[in-house]
Parts: C-alpha cells; sequence; structure tokens
C-alpha cells in the first residue's frame, strides 16, 4: 500500500533549539501546525490509508533523512506551514512545487483545491515554483525521494486568516485528506516517479544546450528532468563534492537533476511539445560578464524589463514607484554598481514594495539602510531618487574602494570598511543579520533574469 508522509513544518530542534516557526502572541507556526497535521492523519487513518506522522522533535535535516529512509516509489510527502508577514493585509492560501515540474504543480492545484473547497473563507494565492520561494528552493521539495509539495494553509500574521485556521481546524484538515487521499491514488495509479532502483526503463527526453540539440538523451525521474553529469563539464559547472545538486546512477550512467543546475547559473527550461529539457550556460546567456554576483558591474536588464518584473511582484506598485526602474539603472550607472542586484535588494528589503515592517514608503529609504546615530528609526531621504541613490552609494562602500562619482547621501557610507564585500555573498551578517540574505537577493535576480528573458 501506498504511504502518505505529512510535516508539521518548524517544531524541531535546530542547533539544540527548539524551532517554533512564526511566533505570535497566542500561538506559534508550530503549535497550529501540529494540531492540524494532527487531524489529517486521523482522518487518512480512518479512510484505511498508509500514513506516517513526522515525528515533532526532528529538525528540518532529520525530517527529510526520515522520511527518505521509509518511503519508496509510489508514496507522497506533504509539508503543512502557515507563515507571519510584516503586512498583516496579506492572507491566502498557497502551494509550492518543484520548479520545471508541470505533473507536480498540477497536483499541487488539485491539492489547493481541496483545501478551499471545504474552506472557502481561506483565498488561494496560487500554486507557485519554489523559485518563487524566499531563498528560491525548498528543501522538502528537492530533497525528499517521493514525489512532495509544500502548502502555506495561511498567514498567522492575518486576523482572518489566524481565525479560520483555528475556528475551522477541523475542515481545514477535512480539505487537506481529500487532497492528500486523490494525490497518493494519482500516484500509485500511475506507477508512482520510479527511480533507477525500479526495474524497466526509465523515460527519456531530449536535451538541448545553447540553443543547440545535445546527441545524448536524459530520464525523467519523479517526474523530474535529469541530464548526464558529463553535461555539468560542458556547462563550465564544476560539481565534485557538490551537496545541494540531487544524482541518481541509471544503467551505468550517473545523472544530475536539472533545475537543480540552477544554483550554478544554467538557466533551466522545459519544453513539454518536444520533451526536451532546455540549458543554456552563461557563455550562452544574454548576461553582461560578471553581473550575477558582483556588487561593481555592469547591470543587463531594462528599464521596461525591470517594469514588467515589478508588475509581475506587486502590480499595486507600478502607480507609486514607475520611476523606480529609471532612477536604480541611472543611479547605478553613475556609480558602476550593478542595477540588477540594487533594485533586486530593494524587492527584499521593502517586500516587494508592500512594506508593512519597520519601512515606510514616505521613507523614501529603499535599502533598509539604518539611522547614522544608531536610533531605532531608519534613515529617511527626501525623494526616491536620493533614497535610491543612498542605496548605490552604500552599495559601492561595500563592494569598491573607488571614490564617489556624486555628493554624498548615505549616512552611514563612512561606517563601512570600504571593499569589503564586493560579493552579494559577502552581504549576508553585514547589511542584514538574516543568514539568508545573500540567498534571497540571487533568488530574486533568477526571477527577474527568467522574466526578462535572459536566462
Amino acid at each position: 500500500m501506498a504511504q502518505i508522509f505529512i510535516s508539521a513544518a518548524h517544531g524541531g530542534y535546530e542547533n539544540g533549539v527548539i524551532d517554533p516557526g512564526a511566533v505570535l502572541p497566542s500561538t506559534t507556526e508550530a503549535a497550529e501546525m501540529i494540531q492540524v497535521r494532527n487531524l489529517v492523519v486521523a482522518e487518512l487513518r480512518s479512510r484505511g490509508l498508509a500514513v506516517l506522522s513526522v515525528p515533532d522533535e526532528l529538525s528540518a535535516a532529520q525530517t527529510l533523512n526520515w522520511i527518505n529512509a521509509r518511503c519508496r516509489f509510489d508514496d507522497v510527502a506533504l509539508e503543512i506551514r502557515a507563515g507571519a508577514y510584516s503586512d498583516p493585509a496579506v492572507r491566502g492560501s498557497a502551494a509550492y512545487y518543484i520548479a520545471q515540474n508541470e505533473v507536480r504543480r498540477t497536483q499541487g492545484e488539485a491539492l489547493l483545491v481541496s483545501l478551499r473547497r471545504r474552506v472557502p473563507q481561506l483565498p488561494s494565492r496560487g500554486v507557485k515554483p519554489d523559485t518563487e520561494s524566499a531563498i528560491g528552493q525548498l528543501p522538502f521539495l528537492r530533497l525528499v525521494n517521493c514525489p512532495s509539495l509544500v502548502m502555506e494553509i495561511g498567514y498567522l500574521s492575518n486576523l482572518q486568516d489566524l481565525a479560520t485556521i483555528q475556528g475551522q481546524r477541523r475542515d481545514v484538515a477535512l480539505g487537506i485528506a481529500d487532497g492528500l487521499a486523490a494525490w497518493s491514488r494519482s500516484v500509485a495509479s500511475s506507477g508512482g516517479g520510479s527511480d533507477g532502483a525500479i526495474g524497466g526503463n526509465l523515460p527519456e527526453i531530449k536535451i538541448s544546450i545553447n540553443g543547440s540539440n545535445y546527441p545524448e538523451t536524459g530520464i525523467v525521474i519523479n517526474d523530474n528532468a535529469y541530464v548526464p553529469i558529463d553535461l555539468a563539464d560542458m556547462l563550465g559547472v564544476n560539481l565534485a563534492g557538490a551537496t545541494d545538486v540531487t544524482q541518481k546512477r541509471y544503467a551505468n550512467v550517473v545523472y544530475v537533476r536539472a533545475v537543480d543546475l540552477r544554483n550554478y547559473n544554467i538557466a533551466v527550461n522545459w519544453n513539454s511539445t518536444t520533451r526536451t529539457v532546455l540549458l543554456r550556460s552563461p557563455s550562452g546567456l544574454q548576461l553582461c560578464p560578471g553581473s550575477m554576483d558582483r556588487v561593481m558591474a555592469v547591470g543587463s536588464t531594462s528599464e521596461v524589463q525591470l517594469m514588467m518584473f515589478l508588475k509581475k511582484v506587486n502590480e499595486g506598485a507600478l502607480n507609486q514607484y514607475r520611476d523606480l526602474p529609471k532612477l536604480y539603472r541611472e543611479e547605478g550607472a553613475i556609480e558602476g554598481v550593478n542595477h540588477d542586484l540594487a533594485f533586486c535588494q530593494m524587492l527584499v528589503e521593502t517586500n516587494s514594495l508592500t512594506f508593512g515592517g519597520s519601512l515606510k514608503p514616505s521613507q523614501n529609504n529603499f535599502g533598509g539602510i539604518g539611522s547614522p546615530t544608531g536610533g531605532p528609526e531608519a534613515s529617511s531621504f527626501p525623494s526616491a531618487r536620493t533614497g535610491v541613490r543612498a542605496q548605490i552609494q552604500h552599495l559601492k562602500a561595500y563592494g569598491s574602494l573607488e571614490p564617489l562619482i556624486q555628493q554624498l547621501v548615505d549616512p552611514r557610507f563612512s561606517y563601512v570598511r570600504r571593499g569589503v564585500a564586493p560579493l552579494i555573498d559577502q552581504l549576508s551578517g553585514r547589511w542584514n543579520n538574516d543568514k539568508d540574505y545573500s540567498r534571497k537577493i540571487i533568488a530574486m535576480m533568477r526571477r527577474l533574469y527568467e522574466s526578462a528573458g535572459l536566462q
């Protein structure tokens, strides 16, 4: 019998400290999700289904190992979450699937429909590839061996979502159980996402590299495209010792999951009509050399491309901030700072211009620059251009030893050790104490380049 794994996000121990997830005055994410998970498990077992509940004391890494030690090719796994956001108006349910997997996207849509059929009070935020998550990928989707999805039930920071999750917990659990039961039956009846441990031949797919057909074929495992590992060398990627790329050995050939190559700046797309995985290396991309990871570089996007991306991430911001794409390109070019990086950093700092945190729109502080005196209030600037200029100058302070071209407006410029962080990765722990800060900026940049057709 096929098994269903369900994990309540958070609650385990990370570095010896309990991880409660989002924390509110009256509850925590872990507490809410454990209650929902327990109801889902009881409901599925009452229907005669085999359900395994991930122990709550496990860390995120231990959870993945626990599932992988027990799962089979025709099992399914779900992680449920409920986040908190600085803007209390943000609400709704969403499902995440591993990027470039259309089968998993369809399964995520069905799961979300099942939840909202029981609880229509929860608005839908849609089904999203994990490349649209904060850091550009979700380990639960990338590292669990059987088909997996992540569901964000709602936002505990929103009073309506919180009241719905707590007041209609039974209905929430029934909706998730309905979706899981249907998903499990679908995967089991189709033979699962068989891997190299399963007998028989795996489906073959075509491979295109930088627009040219490659003579060797790839394979499909768990509805994900895999390509021969030898291609990595051709693409200029060194995978020796890599721990963030899933590998499988099949028919005496080692294959790597194609979408994982995005971590190495390889553009990955899928043509469902021709069943071809489309790979494009940095040499084949339309990006300015060195523009992806360096603070001081020439940006690759046009004003129109930035504007279209802003429309995609926050259409409501277009009217009020229509000039920002132009300002970032102009100010970045003057000081030699990568305007793509600065624009994406702005989206990270301002929650895609929804604000809602400590920053207010009236401050024109798009880079989250602190007070020059160390006070609780972040810096304020008289205009949007001045705010952008201050952010550009602060980036230049970190990324270069060169003098400023324009008059200094960054109030914290003199506090930075010049040139200490020429790479985006080096901004974490300096500009922001979030250990994933740089990863969030890079993830946003990848989304920008994909939106602009540069990747």
